[in-house]
């Protein structure tokens, strides 16, 4: 079977799943990051709380606390489904089950829950969305992009991806995109695309393995400088 999502899920992980989809370590920690359609993750929650400098940009952000939970918990039923009915798709080690999957994916989006109202008046949550951010020219030490870029490959275009890239780049020192396979855990086509047109723009671009791997063959990153 396949995966089809017919929009862009609030779906959250957690802080330790953010370290190694990006390879972070102690020293990128400390460094001004922000990320990029995090949605409902824990990571800004779990970081904050270590002292770190974190803004997350979601169009999600626009919505109460109420509001989001309920969208959380309609996508659940969704991506739970889809999941158990595709289990192949995916590696069963760290995570055990699908109903696990569900357990640690709505902790992780429970602690962003507790944290959200906080974060809104602290301007750790700006509610926005690519391809246009609200940013200065490197504002940022680090942007980090999780399952928006190449994971929607059906739902956002290359032009779409293109200009994102553009826009993150200039907010940016450095960015990184995780995962490189679209919802059925196959290689983006777009990928490759992306690869040659930041390279024409002078952009030091690699594919970095991580120490992260959940959708089968999902275990590399796209570093940009």
């Amino acid at each position: 079977m396949t995966i089809e999502y017919h929009d862009i899920k609030p779906w959250g992980r957690s802080f330790d799943e953010y370290v190694r989809m990006f390879s972070l370590t102690p020293a990128d920690l400390k460094r001004k990051i922000m990320g990029c359609g995090d949605g409902p993750a824990s990571f800004n929650a779990e970081l904050t709380e270590r002292g770190g400098n974190i803004t997350s940009v979601d169009p999600v952000y626009h919505f109460s606390v109420d509001q989001i939970r309920q969208r959380i918990c309609e996508t659940y039923d969704d991506v739970i489904g889809q999941t158990r009915k595709n289990q192949d798709k995916f590696i069963w080690q760290e995570i055990g089950s699908v109903e696990e999957l569900g357990r640690i994916r709505m902790s992780a989006m429970a602690k962003f829950l507790e944290d959200f109202p906080a974060g809104m008046i602290q301007k750790r949550y700006i509610p926005d969305a690519l391809p246009s951010l609200p940013f200065g020219d490197k504002e940022f030490d680090l942007a980090l992009c999780s399952h928006l870029l190449f994971l929607y490959t059906d739902n956002l275009s290359l032009e779409f991806h293109l200009r994102s890239l553009e826009e993150l780049c200039r907010v940016s020192n450095e960015v990184r995109i995780f995962p490189l396979l679209d919802v059925n855990a196959n290689r983006s086509l777009y990928v490759d695309h992306v690869i040659d047109f930041l390279k024409t723009g002078k952009r030091n671009v690699t594919e970095v393995k991580v120490p992260y791997e959940f959708q089968k063959g999902g275990n590399t990153m796209l570093k940009i400088y």
